[in-house]
């Protein structure tokens, strides 16, 4: 994993996000802040179980499930699947240690 600064890469109202094998964000300080990099390593995980690749493309096609279902791009990125398991298990600085695979599938909802 290497934690890169990019602010430019980042698109506006976001802080960061994993692209295996970098975790890149927008601001200097978030190397320090833990929730931030557990997020991400969280997302790393997820990409290494499905082949980095597949990952992007479910991704994606669940964004776009999400964004005809709830009609809002923030409602629709927020219930990604990935997305929703680690936002549940960010401050756990632990989870990843104990996580089975994909752990992901159990936060997928209609």
């Amino acid at each position: 994993m290497f934690l890169i600064v990019a602010k430019y890469l980042i698109p506006n109202g976001y802080r960061g996000m994993a692209v295996f094998p970098f975790i890149v964000m927008k601001y200097d300080c978030d190397k320090r802040n833990q929730t931030f990099v557990n997020h991400e390593k969280i997302h790393l995980r997820q990409q290494i179980e499905l082949l980095i690749l597949p990952f992007f493309i479910w991704y994606i096609l669940e964004f776009i499930i999400r964004l005809i279902q709830y009609k809002n791009k923030d409602l629709a990125y927020r219930n990604i699947s990935f997305e929703r398991e680690a936002y549940a298990k960010e401050t756990d600085l632990n989870y990843l240690k104990n996580r089975s695979f994909f752990q992901f599938l159990k936060y997928i909802k209609q």
